[in-house]
């Protein structure tokens, strides 16, 4: 099995001095492909920093551009034009972490809106794709997102975490879907249970979101409780149970998935 990590946050503290052992570990488990999430313009760079540093090959490790909504206070004239430049590098493949964040609000929203509104439009501009965020705003952002849907060449809500509302709004929107270990937590993640078989193959791609997220469900869990790409399989097995499928069956169309809408390269002989 092949798996493909789309939403990893490889440039946290949490991981300073440990890339190499933290990527020798997901390749092990099978995960041969990541996306590092960019979520402000230094950490951009230093994802796409990474990437080079870490993937002599060019093949396995890419990365996203973008201002998360939790920094879009940050948002300014400058910010646009260096953001474009970041874009156009080989190594980022997609616009974002972009979005709205109405549960924490730690930007005004008037400038989340305006944040992602002119992501929205570079997405446009470079025709990439567009790396989601959500959370308490799927109705707001389901009406700025209509405004460009048509000229974006894809998007994908990640760590989708709502209820079946916003599942089949995102999916009347021709929008893919992110899940993270967050459907492994009984606390908080049953209700995406009979949701996983209402995503049509093809619009469905899995995440670690490391280091957060650790998949509650892990056994052993590790002593650091920080969560890494390798656990990515856990997520795929509670996925697959959900929708019926094997894990190899939900591997393959997942991946599939993942490798069209970021434009990677095939992975020989992994």
């Amino acid at each position: 099995m092949q798996l493909i990590d789309i939403g990893v946050n490889l440039t946290h503290a949490s991981f300073a001095q440990k890339h190499e052992a933290v990527l020798a570990r997901a390749y092990a488990a099978g995960v041969t492909q990541l996306v590092l999430t960019g979520t402000s313009l230094e950490g951009s760079e230093q994802a796409l920093a990474l990437c080079r540093q870490e993937d002599e090959t060019g093949t396995r490790l890419f990365c996203t551009a973008g201002i998360h909504p939790h920094d879009a206070s940050s948002w300014n004239s400058a910010s646009a034009s260096q953001l474009s430049t970041l874009l156009k590098e080989q190594e980022v493949r997609a616009v974002g972490e972009c979005g709205l964040d109405f549960n924490r609000d730690f930007s005004p929203r008037p400038q989340q809106e305006k944040a992602l509104e002119e992501q929205l439009a570079l997405a446009v501009e470079l025709q990439l794709p567009v790396f989601l965020h959500e959370r308490e705003a799927d109705q707001r952002l389901l009406e700025i997102l209509r405004d460009y849907r048509d000229r974006l060449p894809a998007a994908v809500v990640h760590c989708f975490t709502g209820e079946k509302r916003a599942l089949f709004n995102y999916l009347d929107l021709d929008l893919h879907i992110g899940i993270t270990g967050w459907i492994c937590d009984e606390r908080r993640g049953t209700h995406l249970h009979p949701l996983m078989r209402e995503i049509p193959t093809g619009r469905l791609m899995l995440e670690s979101d490391a280091p957060f997220l650790l998949p509650r469900s892990l056994r052993p869990k590790p002593k650091n409780g920080r969560n890494e790409p390798a656990f990515l399989l856990e997520v795929l097995h509670e996925i697959a149970r959900h929708r019926g499928e094997s894990p190899e069956q939900l591997a393959e169309h997942t991946t599939a998935c993942s490798r069209a809408f970021f434009a990677l390269p095939e992975i020989a002989n992994a």
